[in-house]
């Protein structure tokens, strides 16, 4: 899956923030749709 141009820019500024990144992207289906949740979180 390719990421945009402000994915690594939020990705860094939330880590400095304090914040866990668990997972990059995060596949997620139900029945027929698919998607990526990005910078999942806790």
């Amino acid at each position: 899956m390719a990421k945009d141009i402000y994915h690594d820019v939020v990705k860094n500024a939330l880590i400095k923030d304090g914040w866990r990144i668990l997972a990059d992207s995060y596949f997620l289906q139900y029945e027929d749709a698919q998607l990526y949740a990005d910078l999942p979180t806790c």
